[in-house]
């Protein structure tokens, strides 16, 4: 049976690129053991090309060494710094929906531990956290020359707090609960801030 009628039935059935694939192994066989290894590769290779995912695969991995070869800009890293779990799984859910990278961390020590550290754009941190405050969080980091862009959220708000807050950089202080509008209010603030410095 002609090869071209094989192909064309089998196609029916959605496997023409396999069979076409076993086809052209069978025949890259016969052209190496007719011409020799390094012909057939020749003749195959432009002839027979199966391969545009992996293309498109190498592609991807590829692109953030792209973008830094090119100088375009990374994509944002927000980290959110509160004891309370419900609080960072809700922050961690609207940072991630605007198309950014989130981390959240339970305490500003295992934030301060963390790799993410070097890498974060903006720093989200409760105000009254065990251990250390996010305001102890905040004195740390500008000691190690971290000028982070930090929004403070709380829910017992007390004006001196607030002032010592902004008074040392804070882009905020909200009050929860907050709705997720002025939270991305203050954080594309946030990013100028940390894309201008």
């Amino acid at each position: 049976m002609p090869v071209r009628t094989s192909c064309h039935r089998l196609s029916r059935g959605g496997n023409t690129r396999r069979i076409v694939a076993i086809f052209m192994l069978k025949h890259c066989r016969h052209v190496c053991m007719q011409r020799g290894l390094a012909r057939a590769l020749s003749a195959a290779k432009p002839k027979y090309d199966f391969l545009p995912l992996r293309r498109e695969l190498h592609l991807v991995l590829c692109n953030v060494d792209k973008r830094r070869m090119q100088g375009l800009p990374r994509t944002p890293v927000i980290s959110i710094v509160d004891d309370d779990a419900s609080v960072r799984a809700a922050a961690n859910r609207l940072v991630r929906s605007l198309g950014y990278v989130a981390y959240p961390f339970a305490s500003a020590r295992e934030f301060l531990e963390s790799s993410q550290v070097n890498d974060t754009s903006c720093l989200i941190a409760d105000v009254q956290m065990p251990a250390m405050s996010g305001l102890e969080l905040q004195s740390l980091l500008r000691a190690q020359g971290r000028a982070l862009p930090i929004i403070f959220i709380t829910a017992f708000p007390e004006e001196s707090v607030r002032k010592r807050a902004l008074d040392a950089g804070a882009i905020c202080f909200l009050i929860k609960p907050f709705d997720g509008p002025t939270l991305i209010k203050y954080l594309d603030k946030a990013l100028e801030q940390d894309g201008g410095s």
